[in-house]
């Protein structure tokens, strides 16, 4: 059976990586790990889904929802003072976001959940690049958790790509949320935000 990084896979052999991302005013140190998504590097969509992202409410809360190895999270944390929440269902990615949260003084409380199953609260912005390969079932519940757990006036920003369906998921979240914005669009990738 193929390893994916929505999965728990034991017998992965540790291959930790360690780089520099840059994000704002910060030069980010990340590590990943084999079977954890974009292992050593930021893959392109959750480059532009923070690149894109509003400017946040410095110290409001943050859902890194399905945050791998917790690029956005860290990110984001680092840039707004913010209260961080990281959520995977892959306990290597988990591990690495600790070193990594650790790594670049951010605080963050990190939860191994299948989409929302062990996720308490609301929060003011929820972001999630999609794990597209686990389904489109699990992304939909994803979606649809995400405005339960949203503060009012916040905002869930998510990046697909269209060969994955961005243009149906559009759909679908313009349906669930009061309001959906393409906040970027250019070869084949969009961020949206829903509030």
């Amino acid at each position: 059976m193929q390893s994916h990084y929505f999965t728990d896979d034991p017998n992965l052999e540790d291959d930790p990586r360690t780089f520099t991302y840059y994000y704002k005013d910060h030069a980010l140190r990340l590590t990943s790990n084999s079977g954890v998504f974009s292992h050593g590097h930021v893959d392109e969509a959750t480059d532009m889904l923070l690149r894109h992202i509003p400017a946040l409410r410095e110290g409001g809360s943050l859902l890194d929802l399905g945050c791998g190895y917790g690029v956005i999270g860290v990110a984001l944390g680092k840039a707004y003072d913010l209260r961080v929440t990281m959520a995977d269902v892959n306990p290597r990615a988990l591990a690495c976001a600790e070193i990594n949260c650790r790594e670049n003084g951010v605080e963050a409380g990190i939860v191994r959940s299948d989409c929302f199953e062990n996720i308490p609260g609301m929060f003011d912005t929820i972001t999630l690049n999609p794990p597209i390969h686990a389904g489109k079932e699990i992304v939909y519940r994803m979606f649809e958790g995400a405005k339960v757990h949203l503060n009012p006036g916040g905002g869930f920003c998510v990046v697909m790509l269209d060969k994955h369906g961005a243009a149906r998921a559009g759909v679908h979240l313009a349906g669930i949320f009061s309001a959906c914005v393409t906040l970027y669009r250019k070869k084949g990738l969009r961020v949206l935000r829903c509030e």
